[in-house]
């Protein structure tokens, strides 16, 4: 198989992968964020007790779509977002991994092409995720009444453009780039691992090894990923000029506040990302393994 046609195959079977990844995941991810830019008040019990008060909250007050708010924007660019992506995977495991890393089970090869990924990636997803999660808070912060000030992503954008043009449209880039190689490093080598391991060399695929590998290397990714997504979740969503210097200030304020306390802040919201990690990233491997497989059907 050419170079060219491995790599289109590769890009369109992410891009389907993450349309699945999305449709099964972001109801959770909505719960991640608001508990992790959630505001506590020193003597009140803090707004959400965990995941499933957060969940039951906000369907209680916003119906069932209050978990799918801001869907559109990561809906509208995971297509292209994961086929750059798996692009990306393709392109640093040419770089760095030679025929017999899989075989072999170089992690550390197949570790590096997945931070590869990271970096084609970031240019769409950082100001998706910057409109993601300030939709995803501004409910949580409305008083009784109170209309929500963005209708939706092109709303949000055009606002944030003419308030501080491109450059805020697209804060938190580098801790996205910095969040998302530090991730695919872990979640492309413990899921190649784990589809080595279970199907060993001459067995057909199996569907449920597929999810459990996929699923496992979800929860493989956000591991290391947790505490700078925090830190880009506040820089994101915080006012104009609150942060001079990036997550370093967001990492400087937690710390001066919480003390010995920073740890668990930082992997505050675990609960909702590991449950959604296992799920959203079983069908998002299950749906890329599938698309390859009718690709090379169809286009052998």
């Amino acid at each position: 198989m050419s170079k060219a046609k491995y790599m289109t195959k590769e890009t369109l079977a992410g891009g389907f992968g993450g349309i699945c990844l999305v449709l099964v995941g972001h109801p959770l991810d909505t719960i991640k964020v608001r508990i992790q830019t959630m505001t506590v008040t020193p003597g009140l019990p803090p707004p959400y007790k965990n995941a499933w008060d957060c969940g039951v909250k906000i369907v209680s007050n916003e119906g069932v779509r209050g978990l799918y708010k801001g869907m559109a924007a990561p809906l509208v660019g995971v297509t292209p977002m994961y086929a750059l992506c798996f692009f990306g995977y393709g392109i640093g495991k040419q770089i760095f991994c030679d025929e017999n890393s899989f075989k072999d089970l170089k992690l550390f090869r197949i570790a590096m092409a997945g931070a590869t990924s990271g970096l084609f990636t970031t240019p769409i997803l950082a100001p998706l995720e910057r409109l993601k999660c300030v939709l995803q808070v501004q409910n949580a912060k409305l008083k009784a009444g109170e209309k929500a000030k963005f209708q939706g992503p092109i709303d949000l954008g055009k606002h944030l453009y003419k308030e501080g043009g491109i450059a805020s449209v697209f804060r938190g880039f580098w801790s996205t780039m910095l969040r998302d190689s530090v991730a695919s490093m872990a979640y492309f080598s413990s899921y190649e691992y784990l589809k080595r391991k279970l199907n060993p060399e001459g067995s057909s695929p199996d569907v449920f090894k597929t999810l459990f590998a996929g699923g496992v290397a979800g929860i493989c990714n956000w591991l290391p990923a947790i505490p700078i997504d925090t830190l880009k979740s506040r820089l994101q969503t915080a006012e104009e000029g609150r942060y001079k210097h990036g997550i370093r200030s967001v990492f400087s304020e937690i710390y001066q506040k919480e003390g010995a306390n920073t740890i668990r802040i930082l992997y505050r919201g675990i609960g909702p990302v590991m449950i959604r990690a296992f799920p959203a990233n079983a069908a998002c491997f299950l749906g890329y393994e599938t698309a390859m497989r009718f690709l090379n059907f169809v286009w052998p």
